[in-house]
């Protein structure tokens, strides 16, 4: 079964750090594309980080924050620093397959004193 698998979120305090990371299940992290999204309560799914090929993207709200990394190809990373409150969401694993795309089951982060 294919299946991205984040780990290490949890509650950290503003100006923390915390990295997330995603195993690959049934499959390798690609020429396609992979990255992680966000949706905080209330909010709908937003884009954090992606990479393909040729270009990483952020968000201009975590840029200079966070940095997205490939360990292998069965492991990526989110690492983030600087958390602010508004950092506070479920982060999702995304992997870009040649048959579609295909999400974790997120990882909470919890930013707060």
């Amino acid at each position: 079964q294919v299946q991205p698998v984040e780990s290490g979120g949890g509650l950290v305090q503003p100006g923390g750090s915390l990295r997330l990371s995603c195993a690959a299940s049934g499959f390798t992290f690609g020429e396609f594309g992979w990255g992680w999204y966000r949706q905080a309560p209330g909010k709908e799914r937003e884009l954090v980080a992606l990479r393909t090929s040729r270009t990483t993207n952020y968000a201009d709200s975590v840029k200079g924050r966070f940095t997205i990394s490939r360990v292998n190809a069965k492991n990526v990373y989110l690492q983030m620093t600087s958390l602010r409150a508004e950092d506070t969401a479920v982060y999702y694993c995304n992997a870009r397959l040649l048959d579609g795309d295909y999400w974790g089951k997120g990882t909470l982060v919890t930013v707060a004193p």
